[in-house]
């Protein structure tokens, strides 16, 4: 016999799940978390009571008789690396490469051979040295920002060159001058 399945109705309505007597677990996540740094902070705290330092002194402050005194010599520990100690002791002489720079002040053009280079300025602040850099390609001559440490200041120099064609060094300082642009004429090695 076949039954109506469409029609049933239902016997036993849905059971409800009790709710457990157990927290949420965000809950435990905040009982974890206390319990956690519980613990580090008695390790901070812990680690950081003084300790009584250990004296490596050869002569005692009291009296004892001579039998019963004990020297002890204090421990040096040896360093571990030695340049911390060599390094102050060096000095370094640089050389000074750069002795033949003078100001491009004179008209007179350059007629002893060589490789030049024209330093247009030297900034401490990179902006400035990159209006001078736009300033100088707007003029048709090639630039370039040289960056410098010296001590503890940061340099950045704008040079044109090297130079070895003396016609054309001539030809730029003088649309320098023109332009009133003051700049250093440096001779580089031969």
């Amino acid at each position: 016999m076949t039954r109506d399945y469409k029609q049933r109705t239902k016997r036993h309505p849905k059971r409800r799940r009790k709710k457990s007597a157990q927290p949420p677990g965000w809950i435990w996540m905040l009982f974890g978390l206390g319990v956690g740094l519980s613990v580090a902070m008695w390790v901070y705290l812990y680690d950081r009571q003084a300790k009584p330092p250990v004296e490596h002194s050869v002569a005692s402050t009291q009296k004892e008789p001579a039998s019963a005194q004990v020297e002890q010599e204090p421990k040096v520990q040896e360093a571990r690396f030695s340049f911390y100690d060599m390094l102050p002791k060096f000095e370094v002489i640089i050389p000074e490469t750069e002795s033949s720079a003078r100001a491009d002040t004179h008209p007179v053009p350059i007629t002893e051979p060589g490789q030049y280079v024209l330093q247009a300025g030297s900034f401490k602040n990179f902006a400035d040295a990159d209006r001078m850099q736009a300033t100088l390609a707007m003029l048709g001559l090639e630039a370039r920002l040289q960056k410098v440490s010296i001590d503890n200041d940061t340099w950045h120099r704008v040079r044109l060159g090297p130079y070895s064609d003396l016609d054309l060094l001539n030809r730029n300082r003088a649309l320098l001058r023109q332009n009133q642009i003051e700049v250093i004429r440096i001779r580089v090695g031969d």
